[in-house]
Parts: C-alpha cells; sequence; structure tokens
C-alpha cells in the first residue's frame, strides 16, 4: 500500500476481532514506527502487550474506581473490545537536554507511524484512554515505576469485515497557515495574524 493511500484509508476501528498481530510481528513493526522523528533517539516509552485473560484483569482495574454496578460491568468490558491492548508507558529521560515535551512528541509520533504500518498490514487499531490512565490500581497492575506515565492503549486486531468504510476528505487547514515576511513597519501587528504573517488561504 503506498504511504498516501494508507493515510487516506485508515480508520480508528471501533469493533476489532481476531486475528492481531503476534507479539514477533508487533515488535517487528514497532522496530519500524520506531525510525520516526525522535531528537536525541531516546526512545523515551515501553510497551506491555494485554491478551487473553489478562484483559479480564485489566478491566478488573479500570472498575476498581467505579461506585455503582453498571459502570463496574462497563469497565470490565473495555479490554474486551479487541483482542490486543498494547499499553504505551512513557518512560522521560529526566535532567536531559531534550524537554519532556518533546520526548513526549517523539512518542506520540511512533504511534501514529505504528497505526499506520498496523493498517498496511491489513490489521485495525484505535487510541483509547480515559480515567484508567490515572488509575493507581492500573498502575499497580502493570508495575509502572513512580516516574512512568500511562499513555494509554493502542486497541489493535482486524477490522470487523462487515463494517461499512465512510469515505473521508481532506481537512480544511489553508486558513491555519500563514506565511512570514519580515514586517516594513515592526510593531504594527495586524488584526488577525501577527506582523510579517499572511494567511496562505488569502493566496489561494
Amino acid at each position: 500500500m503506498e504511504l498516501e493511500a494508507a493515510i487516506r484509508t485508515r480508520r480508528s476501528e471501533h469493533r476489532l476481532i481476531e486475528p492481531a498481530p503476534s507479539d514477533e510481528e508487533f515488535v517487528d513493526l514497532l522496530g519500524w514506527a520506531a525510525t520516526a522523528p525522535d531528537h536525541g533517539h531516546l526512545r523515551p516509552w515501553r510497551w506491555i502487550l494485554v491478551r487473553g485473560d489478562s484483559r479480564t484483569a485489566l478491566g478488573e482495574s479500570f472498575a476498581s474506581g467505579a461506585t455503582d454496578a453498571e459502570t463496574v460491568r462497563r469497565e470490565m468490558r473495555k479490554p474486551l473490545r479487541a483482542p490486543l491492548l498494547a499499553t504505551l508507558v512513557f518512560v522521560p529521560r529526566r535532567n536531559h537536554r531534550v524537554p519532556d515535551w518533546e520526548q513526549l512528541a517523539a512518542s506520540s509520533a511512533m504511534v501514529n507511524s505504528l497505526m499506520l504500518l498496523l493498517h498496511d498490514r491489513g490489521f485495525g487499531s484505535i487510541w483509547r484512554t480515559g480515567s484508567p490512565v490515572d488509575s493507581a490500581e492500573t498502575r499497580t497492575l502493570l508495575s509502572l515505576a513512580p516516574h512512568e506515565g500511562l499513555m494509554g492503549w493502542l486497541y489493535i486486531g482486524s477490522p470487523d469485515p462487515t463494517r461499512r468504510s465512510v469515505l473521508r476528505s481532506p481537512v480544511p487547514v489553508s486558513h491555519r497557515v500563514s506565511r512570514f515576511t519580515p514586517p516594513a513597519c515592526p510593531g504594527q501587528p495586524g488584526p488577525l495574524w501577527p506582523s510579517g504573517h499572511q494567511r496562505v488561504s488569502d493566496t489561494l
């Protein structure tokens, strides 16, 4: 699949079924996803793969803070929505010349590349977060260190073949892009854009 085609056709898949990639296939795809931009090549992250009955234990940790029976049932079912839950743990290098925000950006770039690679291989995925990322019970279950952050879960499997795909259109973004030229009169900003900036959409 060509890159542009992958970007055009990838969707967040809400219903995922077997098969999911094996551990070996996940590691293989991750090796390529890890080539995403990463200042300092720090790889400030690690993954925990949750499958099978282990998803039940994860669901119990999701439900640990619930106060009513219906919420408990709903939270416990969440990890069962996909055959593989890839848990992303942020492991920042503290006191490094590369700031935490840039390490987080590198982790996000890696995830985006991984989702495209999974799509290219025929798998589906969806990124999920929610209150469990801050759950002490979930952090304890997954043995996270105090300095590590739980970023969320990449639910992975095969797309439901009965799903109806909806064509996607590109997002209109020209109004969010400006072209800079040095201002003739410094300190005289325009009403919408800083001095020296012209919206690209005005010239299209």
